[in-house]
């Protein structure tokens, strides 16, 4: 795979609360959030954001870090240059106040921004309400996000903060004690929250995904993956079921996850 132009995507600035940051769009109807993986929105966060696009639905990209477009694999720009290229963004996001990368009981203050962000594109699309799929570093921000009730879909996918190094950030996500309340009620009133992660996946222990269960019960649906399941080509071990360890093949396991994921945005966004 080689760079992405993402010239299928409009791009304009986005501010709110003292933050701004670029945002690409693409399609019509409802919008669904696209909260990219490190280092950022990829050649596949973007080949996920066409196929919500193609469901009808308005694809709407965040740039919150890295290079949007740029392909991080190794193949693309050679190891030394794809290493750089991984640190300077792992950096970049440790040092932004934006961002909170191992603190728990606490939601990142971008998430605020991203909320309003939702609240905008739910009064420019239309529709009754939005969707936000999170991917690794930002996979809590769509549990974060869905205090407000425009969020209906929201979709956690490998949420690997805060990095669990320790046995209080392995059982917990980065959301406040004050979201989480609120998020329960909605889950109380039927809102439902997927989760994907690959079992054996270092960045979202199994004490996660109990800590989801325990705290919103059966609203949390959990899509588990074994480490066959994944993309053998993928120059990582199993991490992202949406993107790089996505197996395109009808019957493969991650693309029944994807196909969960996209059932529940048009069911929910579409009717």
């Amino acid at each position: 795979m080689a760079d992405d132009p993402l010239s299928d995507f409009t791009r304009e600035p986005f501010s709110h609360g003292g933050i701004t940051h670029t945002v690409l769009r693409s399609g019509t109807g409802p919008a669904v959030i696209v909260m990219a993986e490190i280092p950022g929105i990829t050649p596949k966060v973007a080949e996920f954001a066409r196929r919500l696009r193609d469901l009808g639905l308005t694809a709407v990209l965040p740039d919150l870090f890295g290079i949007a477009g740029r392909d991080p694999n190794p193949q693309a720009h050679g190891w030394p240059a794809s290493a750089g290229y991984m640190a300077r963004t792992v950096l970049q996001i440790c040092v932004r106040r934006e961002f909170v990368v191992l603190a728990t009981g606490r939601s990142s203050p971008v998430t605020a921004w991203l909320r309003a962000l939702g609240a905008h594109e739910h009064e420019r699309c239309g529709g009754p309400g939005i969707g936000a799929v999170g991917m690794c570093f930002t996979g809590g921000f769509a549990l974060a996000m869905a205090v407000d009730d425009r969020l209906v879909v929201p979709v956690l996918s490998q949420p690997s903060m805060p990095v669990p190094l320790t046995r209080r950030q392995r059982c917990g996500i980065d959301i406040s004690d004050e979201d989480l309340a609120t998020v329960q009620q909605r889950c109380a009133d039927g809102l439902t929250v997927l989760g994907l992660r690959f079992r054996s996946d270092r960045f979202v222990p199994d004490e996660r995904f109990a800590y989801l269960r325990r705290q919103l019960g059966d609203s949390f649906i959990a899509v588990e993956l074994a480490d066959q399941d994944a993309n053998p080509e993928a120059t990582m071990a199993p991490h992202s079921v949406l993107t790089e360890h996505l197996i395109d093949e009808p019957g493969q396991p991650t693309r029944s996850a994807l196909d969960t994921v996209l059932t529940h945005m048009r069911e929910r966004l579409l009717g």
